[in-house]
Protein backbone atom coordinates (compact mmCIF):
# COMPACT_ATOMS: atom_id res chain seq x y z
CA UNK A 1 0.00 0.00 0.00
CA UNK A 2 1.66 3.55 -0.80
CA UNK A 3 1.54 6.14 1.65
CA UNK A 4 -1.03 8.53 -0.31
CA UNK A 5 -3.36 4.90 0.07
CA UNK A 6 -2.50 4.54 3.85
CA UNK A 7 -3.51 8.33 4.50
CA UNK A 8 -6.78 7.75 2.36
CA UNK A 9 -7.73 4.58 4.37
CA UNK A 10 -6.48 5.50 8.11
CA UNK A 11 -8.73 8.90 7.32
CA UNK A 12 -11.63 7.17 5.84
CA UNK A 13 -11.98 4.93 9.01
CA UNK A 14 -11.80 8.15 11.24
CA UNK A 15 -14.62 9.66 9.12
CA UNK A 16 -16.77 6.79 8.84
CA UNK A 17 -17.80 7.47 12.79
CA UNK A 18 -17.80 11.36 12.26
CA UNK A 19 -20.11 11.22 9.29
CA UNK A 20 -22.45 8.52 11.18
CA UNK A 21 -23.00 11.07 13.89
CA UNK A 22 -23.46 13.95 11.51
CA UNK A 23 -26.33 12.61 9.42
CA UNK A 24 -24.29 11.75 6.17
CA UNK A 25 -22.76 8.81 4.82
CA UNK A 26 -18.89 8.69 3.35
CA UNK A 27 -19.01 8.99 -0.51
CA UNK A 28 -14.66 8.66 -0.99
CA UNK A 29 -11.41 10.29 0.56
CA UNK A 30 -8.40 11.56 -1.59
CA UNK A 31 -4.91 12.84 -0.41
CA UNK A 32 -3.05 14.73 -3.73
CA UNK A 33 -0.07 17.06 -4.33
CA UNK A 34 -1.52 20.17 -6.26
CA UNK A 35 1.46 22.36 -7.15
CA UNK A 36 3.31 23.14 -3.56
CA UNK A 37 0.35 22.08 -1.87
CA UNK A 38 -0.79 18.70 0.11
CA UNK A 39 -4.99 18.20 0.41
CA UNK A 40 -6.68 15.63 1.86
CA UNK A 41 -10.08 15.53 0.84
CA UNK A 42 -13.15 14.25 2.02
CA UNK A 43 -16.23 14.11 0.39
CA UNK A 44 -19.49 13.41 2.22
CA UNK A 45 -23.27 13.04 0.48
CA UNK A 46 -26.57 12.69 1.73
CA UNK A 47 -30.59 12.28 0.24
CA UNK A 48 -31.09 15.27 -1.18
CA UNK A 49 -27.25 16.77 -1.05
CA UNK A 50 -24.96 17.82 1.84
CA UNK A 51 -25.26 21.84 2.66
CA UNK A 52 -22.20 24.04 3.90
CA UNK A 53 -23.41 23.20 7.74
CA UNK A 54 -22.86 19.71 7.27
CA UNK A 55 -19.58 19.93 5.45
CA UNK A 56 -18.42 22.64 8.67
CA UNK A 57 -19.49 20.03 11.19
CA UNK A 58 -17.81 17.09 9.57
CA UNK A 59 -15.10 19.39 8.91
CA UNK A 60 -14.62 20.47 12.92
CA UNK A 61 -15.01 16.96 13.75
CA UNK A 62 -12.49 15.17 11.49
CA UNK A 63 -10.14 18.18 11.78
CA UNK A 64 -10.01 16.95 15.57
CA UNK A 65 -9.64 13.29 15.36
CA UNK A 66 -7.02 14.32 12.35
CA UNK A 67 -5.21 15.72 15.21
CA UNK A 68 -5.01 13.49 17.52
CA UNK A 69 -3.99 10.36 14.99
CA UNK A 70 -1.32 13.02 14.10
CA UNK A 71 -0.37 10.02 10.99
CA UNK A 72 -0.08 12.71 8.13
CA UNK A 73 3.53 13.98 8.61
CA UNK A 74 3.52 16.59 6.09
CA UNK A 75 1.23 19.98 6.21
CA UNK A 76 -1.85 19.44 3.83
CA UNK A 77 -4.96 21.58 3.61
CA UNK A 78 -8.33 19.51 4.85
CA UNK A 79 -11.42 20.11 2.38
CA UNK A 80 -14.33 18.40 2.88
CA UNK A 81 -17.44 19.04 0.40
CA UNK A 82 -20.35 17.20 -1.46
CA UNK A 83 -18.66 15.08 -4.44
CA UNK A 84 -20.70 17.02 -7.00
CA UNK A 85 -23.57 16.43 -9.38
CA UNK A 86 -20.56 15.16 -11.91
CA UNK A 87 -19.17 12.69 -9.20
CA UNK A 88 -16.24 10.72 -10.41
CA UNK A 89 -17.16 7.07 -10.12
CA UNK A 90 -13.77 5.57 -8.23
CA UNK A 91 -15.31 2.47 -6.50
CA UNK A 92 -17.43 -0.59 -6.73
CA UNK A 93 -19.95 1.17 -4.64
CA UNK A 94 -20.16 4.03 -6.47
CA UNK A 95 -20.54 1.95 -9.59
CA UNK A 96 -23.46 0.21 -8.05
CA UNK A 97 -25.19 2.96 -7.49
CA UNK A 98 -24.87 4.74 -11.08
CA UNK A 99 -26.09 1.38 -13.05
CA UNK A 100 -28.78 2.17 -15.43
CA UNK A 101 -27.85 6.23 -14.96
CA UNK A 102 -25.85 7.66 -18.07
CA UNK A 103 -21.99 7.97 -17.11
CA UNK A 104 -19.18 9.88 -19.27
CA UNK A 105 -15.80 7.55 -19.45
CA UNK A 106 -12.63 9.45 -20.36
CA UNK A 107 -9.45 7.22 -21.73
CA UNK A 108 -6.37 7.03 -21.48
CA UNK A 109 -5.80 6.22 -25.25
CA UNK A 110 -8.00 7.00 -27.72
CA UNK A 111 -10.04 3.76 -29.61
CA UNK A 112 -10.97 5.06 -32.95
CA UNK A 113 -9.69 8.15 -32.66
CA UNK A 114 -11.93 8.91 -29.84
CA UNK A 115 -11.10 9.30 -25.87
CA UNK A 116 -14.33 10.01 -24.72
CA UNK A 117 -17.44 8.19 -24.53
CA UNK A 118 -21.28 8.63 -23.02
CA UNK A 119 -23.87 5.99 -22.27
CA UNK A 120 -25.98 4.07 -19.56
CA UNK A 121 -23.89 2.00 -17.70
CA UNK A 122 -25.03 -1.52 -18.09
CA UNK A 123 -22.67 -3.42 -16.32
CA UNK A 124 -19.44 -4.04 -14.78
CA UNK A 125 -16.74 -6.36 -13.08
CA UNK A 126 -13.53 -6.09 -11.96
CA UNK A 127 -11.73 -5.43 -15.27
CA UNK A 128 -14.36 -3.94 -17.42
CA UNK A 129 -17.31 -1.18 -17.36
CA UNK A 130 -20.15 -1.87 -19.66
CA UNK A 131 -21.84 1.14 -21.16
CA UNK A 132 -24.72 1.11 -23.85
CA UNK A 133 -24.81 3.60 -26.65
CA UNK A 134 -27.75 3.91 -28.00
CA UNK A 135 -28.40 0.28 -29.87
CA UNK A 136 -24.50 -0.94 -28.89
CA UNK A 137 -22.70 -2.25 -26.20
CA UNK A 138 -19.34 -1.01 -25.85
CA UNK A 139 -16.96 -2.76 -23.45
CA UNK A 140 -13.81 -0.88 -21.76
CA UNK A 141 -11.04 -1.99 -20.11
CA UNK A 142 -11.05 -0.67 -16.34
CA UNK A 143 -7.44 -0.57 -16.93
CA UNK A 144 -7.93 1.71 -19.73
CA UNK A 145 -10.62 4.25 -18.45
CA UNK A 146 -8.35 7.33 -17.19
CA UNK A 147 -12.39 8.85 -15.51
CA UNK A 148 -15.48 7.45 -15.32
CA UNK A 149 -18.18 9.95 -13.94
CA UNK A 150 -22.53 10.75 -13.93
CA UNK A 151 -23.30 12.83 -16.78
CA UNK A 152 -24.23 16.27 -16.55
CA UNK A 153 -27.66 16.81 -18.04
CA UNK A 154 -29.21 19.98 -18.12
Amino acid sequence: MSRREDYESRTEQLLEPVARANGVSVYDVEYVKEGSNYYLRAYIDKPGGVNIQDCENVSRALSDELDRQDFIPDAYILEVSSPGLGRALKKDRHLETAVGQEVEIRLYKPIDKCKEFSGILESFDPQSIVIREGDRERTFERSEIALIRLALDF
